[in-house]
């Protein structure tokens, strides 16, 4: 891991207390087929730049080096077997979603269209006969060897159970290997783009919002919060642990959400955390330094459906009854350990709902 990557990892984790025992390896079954299939390098291209192969704008960023872009083109040049890639398949769009991969497959691109970070794709640092050259560069042969060597591809999609994409996230999560494991949210907004994805991304952009979270997360833990708030919010009484699946579900069911479903839930989000930070402040949930997902879940989300019945609140009230619902016995039972555990998640919401709604 970088010193950057570990920087923005200790920022998440002295910012946010989430407790992480639902993140252990899933014991659901699934039905998953799979099959192979052999792709010339010319397809390969050919199909990215047709997006029928698809790298999410969220999903983690070009991070090979021109040296080591230069020796997988090599590799390809000598006929060597290289790494393939794992690709899954969207049913509702037919196109397929780049699991692992990526960067073979932007190296491919880069080389064929001669560009590397806006600079043009010479081969570097080898000592074959291809060293400075471009795709154009080559000669006929060496063109022909390029477009013909092959990539094995292992495409997969979920037959059980059906319209759960558990098995997906699952996936992505196990054998991405792009040197940095993904965080959920990051895996949640490459398998879930679309319209509701974008919408979370917005709307994180909230000054309230960021005032009261603080910096943004370059682990999208911030996102993640919103995600969470909003799947509470309408979901709470069906919650299920695992948190992940819980969060996965809605945001599936969610993710072609039309613009009158976005343009509600924008309004509760803005009224919820004005709100918030007009009567309890910057420091909110964060019943000590960091901010407890466990308290902001209950707390805002009782908020939320309280403004959304047309209850207003006096601001020093709903702050005196917020310190006090912070020292509740009950109610620290349901934030401080388990806090994806069905009870306590009923628990935090009952006292959450006694004191404020």
């Amino acid at each position: 891991m970088r010193v950057d990557e570990l920087t923005d990892e200790l920022e998440d984790l002295q910012n946010v207390t989430d407790d992480q025992e639902d993140v252990v390896t899933t014991s659901d079954l699934f039905s998953i087929s799979s099959f192979g299939v052999d792709y010339p390098v010319e397809t390969l291209v050919s199909r990215m730049e047709k997006e029928l192969f698809y790298i999410p704008d969220f999903q983690r960023q070009f991070v090979w080096s021109k040296a080591q872009s230069s020796r997988f083109i090599e590799s390809l040049l000598l006929g060597l077997p290289v790494p393939g890639i794992f690709l899954f398949k969207e049913q509702d769009t037919g196109r397929h979603l780049v699991i692992d991969g990526q960067q073979r497959l932007k190296t491919l691109i880069f080389y064929y269209q001669n560009d590397f970070n806006g600079s043009n794709f010479k081969l570097n640092g080898l000592e074959s006969e291809w060293n400075n050259k471009n795709y154009r560069d080559l000669d006929e042969a060496d063109r022909a060897r390029l477009d013909d060597a092959v990539i094995h591809a292992t495409v997969f999609k979920q037959d059980l159970p059906e319209g759960d994409m558990n098995s997906v996230y699952e996936v992505f999560e196990r054998i991405n290997t792009g040197g940095t494991k993904l965080s959920p949210q990051e895996i949640r907004s490459c398998i879930f783009h679309g319209p509701f994805n974008d919408f979370l991304h917005r709307i994180n952009k909230n000054p309230d919002w960021r005032a009261i979270y603080g910096n943004h997360s370059k682990r999208l833990r911030d996102i993640e919060l919103i995600l969470r708030f909003f799947a509470f919010y309408e979901k709470a009484e069906e919650y299920q642990s695992p948190m992940k699946h819980f969060l996965n579900d809605y945001m599936k069911d969610n993710r072609n959400a039309d613009a009158t479903k976005i343009e509600e839930l924008e309004e509760v989000f803005e009224q919820t955390f004005s709100t918030i930070r007009a009567s309890i402040g910057d420091r909110a949930f964060r019943p000590e330094r960091s901010l407890n997902t466990a308290v902001f879940d209950s707390v805002a989300c009782i908020i939320a459906r309280r403004l959304k019945d047309g209850k207003s609140f006096d601001c020093s009230d709903l702050n005196r009854r917020y310190q006090e619902l912070l020292r509740n016995d009950r109610f620290q039972e349901g934030y401080i350990r388990s806090t994806a555990d069905p009870e306590n998640v009923r628990r935090r919401f009952d006292e959450a709902f006694s004191a404020i709604g």
